[in-house]
């Protein structure tokens, strides 16, 4: 692999283009379902559905912002707190 980008890449509109071509995220997508209790919130605090009975929602998606790590343990606890709220009723 030589040198990225390319020297002949010159100028804001090239180098735009190079990173919307070249760059891919190395992150985990999270917060499409957002948990809190503002208006952009998909789900609320005990991880249920806002607006739709009987349906909690369990995963990375009700992360409001990324983790600056892996996200693979804050997803294992949102999955443990899952399962004490619906053991508990």
């Amino acid at each position: 692999m030589g040198l990225a980008p390319a020297p002949e890449v010159r100028g804001a509109a090239a180098l735009e283009e190079f990173v919307r071509q070249a760059c891919e995220t190395v992150w985990h997508p999270v917060g499409t379902c957002k948990m809190g209790q503002d208006g952009m919130a998909v789900v609320g605090p005990d991880l249920r559905v806002h607006g739709i009975e009987g349906l909690r929602i369990a995963d990375a998606s009700v992360m409001p912002t990324i983790t600056t790590g892996n996200t693979s343990a804050p997803t294992i606890m949102i999955g443990e707190k899952a399962s004490d709220l619906v053991s508990a009723g």
